[in-house]
């Protein structure tokens, strides 16, 4: 008995350390972001793009994990979901600087609120994996926080839709504002999937306690 205890113990502690490993490399992207959205700085960008690959290559092994594994320390639903939704958080900050750059995207305020916005979220997320084995109650604190954050990023996404759309003067601003309006789009989805992230971990919280 005591042998699998240990056993469950330390595959309880792979899966944790997989999903800390990946939040903090969403929390390094995210940050990355945000000065890009600040300075407009290309080294910036790269440091986004690079945080996106590492982040992959972290899920990889955690979905490998899971094939192996075949008693999981909670749901492997829940593992694979938060996952991919932690996943998709960095995936959305590339694409928002692969199309700013595509499309020849200036940084704006909004920009920049959204991405310190996001910031803030990701290292919620990421202080909620580091108590979900030894502290579940305080992660769900934190996820709770995350969900209070993703109301602040729709509620910027609105602002900066409908100031994007005022009286615009011509064929170009109106060029601009579906540029713009797709970038903003980017950044209102990785707060819906940190929200998602949130939720999943409640619903951890909620089986395991």
């Amino acid at each position: 008995m005591s042998f699998l205890k240990n056993l469950f113990q330390q595959k309880e502690d792979v899966f944790i350390k997989l999903l800390t490993d990946q939040a903090k490399i969403g929390v390094d992207g995210l940050t990355a972001l945000q000065e890009y959205m600040s300075t407009g700085a290309p080294e910036q960008a790269n440091r986004v793009l690079e945080a996106e690959k590492e982040a992959d290559e972290v899920r990889r092994i955690l979905v490998d994990e899971i094939n192996r594994t075949f008693v999981t320390p909670f749901d492997r639903e829940d593992i694979y979901a938060l996952s991919r939704a932690v996943d998709d958080i960095i995936d959305y900050a590339k694409t928002t600087v692969d199309e700013m750059q595509v499309l020849n995207v200036q940084p704006n305020e909004f920009l920049a609120k959204l991405a310190s916005l996001l910031l803030t979220a990701a290292k919620e997320v990421h202080l909620a994996m580091q108590r979900l084995q030894g502290h579940p109650n305080v992660a769900n604190e934190h996820a709770r926080r995350v969900k209070g954050i993703e109301n602040r990023v729709e509620s910027v996404y609105r602002e900066a839709i409908a100031h994007l759309f005022d009286n615009p003067k011509d064929l170009n601003d109106v060029v601009c504002m579906l540029k713009r309006r797709e970038i903003y789009r980017h950044l209102a989805n990785a707060g819906d999937r940190a929200d998602e992230a949130a939720n999943i971990i409640s619903n951890i919280v909620v089986k395991t306690t």
